[in-house]
């Protein structure tokens, strides 16, 4: 038998070799074509193409701007031709950015494409993307519904845009990871948002309670969205906040509308009663309490509190806490200290080396005192009350009676 080549072995086997294509476009086309699919998908999404506009989330507002340069880049009719069933290449909507005054560089990067490539391989790699995570987010604000009951909202609404122009209410830029709960309100993308239920609490990977939340905007829509969807539209970069939380400004001795040094933006004061055998705290758990203040997450707080010489080296329970917004750390811990100090908890314990501790900001005060005293804190009537040791209530200050004991 005479010996086949290749080429004849495989047409003996009856076996069909397809030439290996490859593709005539250039890197730089390549990541033009990429991004153009981005707004392909956009469109098929949404039914519409991108607008710009400050209601918008920031994505459709980047995919609106690529796509009207898209339109003004000479190539780009005839390179996406055949991806354009929508025909949005050839719409007529007037771009609202300068393009003719950037040169194809600025252009390509505002495209998100590199004209420089630093590998050939590289040709799918678009500046600015952003996270998942991000994306996921803000695609969450955007995919808002009608909302059908906002006459039982607007209200709210028009109390709090009243509040803003009287100076009533003020504004504070949202900090990371700050707290969010029902009847808040925010301002996002220049809209005034109100969460008006929580439901459905997961919880994020790292064991962080996650909620559902339904949140109405001022112009008459809502969405569901996951409580870090919502964090992260706020604060989405992690260093440069973009919403704004909505208050009411208290003229009480912890809140102000100007920021000072230790000013927390949404805090809580916690109660916590120990759990600890000493045989002295045993006899008087139910009166001996810990106040603290806290601008994130009481349970992380106290986690560790069996190592801790603050917690007395021992476990323990959350029994009050309260949410305050645009306080004064300083301010609140001097106020606790000034109504409780009489009654400070006097004990030493030894910690694992065997040293005495003194462990500070245990009172023994019963919860009821601590809960009237945190309500005088919001009203502002804190100022003339001391506690009364003897009677175990808070009383009115007066110095002449003072003066005379």
């Amino acid at each position: 038998m005479a010996e086949m080549n290749d080429d004849e072995l495989l047409d003996a086997l009856g076996i069909e070799v397809t030439p290996l294509k490859f593709s005539s476009r250039t890197p730089r086309e390549e990541r033009i074509v990429a991004g153009f699919k981005e707004i392909l998908s956009f469109y098929q999404t949404r039914g519409c193409a991108p607008q710009h506009g400050e209601g918008r989330d920031i994505f459709e507002r980047l995919y609106a701007v690529r796509l009207e340069q898209l339109r003004r880049l000479p190539e780009a009719q005839q390179l996406l031709a055949a991806l354009d069933d929508p025909k949005l290449l050839s719409s007529t909507v007037a771009a609202q950015i300068d393009l003719d005054s950037l040169d194809e560089d600025a252009l390509l990067a505002e495209l998100g494409i590199d004209s420089e490539p630093s590998t050939l391989n590289d040709i799918t790699v678009l500046r600015h993307v952003r996270p998942y995570v991000e994306i996921k987010a803000a695609e969450e604000i955007a995919n808002r519904k009608p909302c059908a009951d906002f006459e039982d909202f607007r209200s709210l609404f028009e109390a709090a845009e009243a509040g803003l122009k009287a100076n009533t209410w003020i504004t504070k830029p949202f900090a990371k990871d700050a707290s969010i709960e029902v009847g808040d309100f925010f301002i996002i993308g220049g809209q005034m948002a109100y969460v008006a239920e929580m439901y459905d609490c997961t919880e994020t990977k790292d064991g962080r309670p996650n909620p559902r939340l339904r949140v109405i905007f001022d112009n008459h829509t809502e969405s569901n969205l996951l409580l870090r969807s919502l964090s992260r539209s706020l604060y989405p970069d992690g260093s440069t906040p973009v919403g704004r939380r909505v208050i009411k400004k208290d003229d009480g001795p912890l809140f102000s509308g100007a920021a000072e040094p230790d000013d927390i933006e949404t805090g809580t004061i916690y109660v916590l009663r120990s759990l600890s055998s000493h045989p002295y705290i045993a006899e008087h758990r139910e009166l001996i309490h810990k106040i603290g203040v806290t601008g994130g997450s009481v349970v992380t707080r106290i986690a560790g509190a069996e190592k801790d010489a603050t917690y007395m080296l021992a476990g323990v329970e959350i029994v009050a806490t309260y949410k305050l917004h645009n306080l004064n750390r300083v301010k609140l811990e001097n106020i606790f200290h000034r109504l409780f100090g009489a009654a400070q908890l006097n004990l030493s314990i030894e910690d694992r080396f065997g040293h005495p501790v003194k462990p500070k900001e245990w009172f023994l005060v019963p919860l009821h005192v601590i809960d009237e005293a945190v309500q005088r804190i919001k009203d502002g009537s804190i100022t003339d009350i001391i506690y009364d040791i003897k009677t175990a209530r808070l009383v009115g200050y007066s110095p002449s009676t003072d003066d005379m004991s």
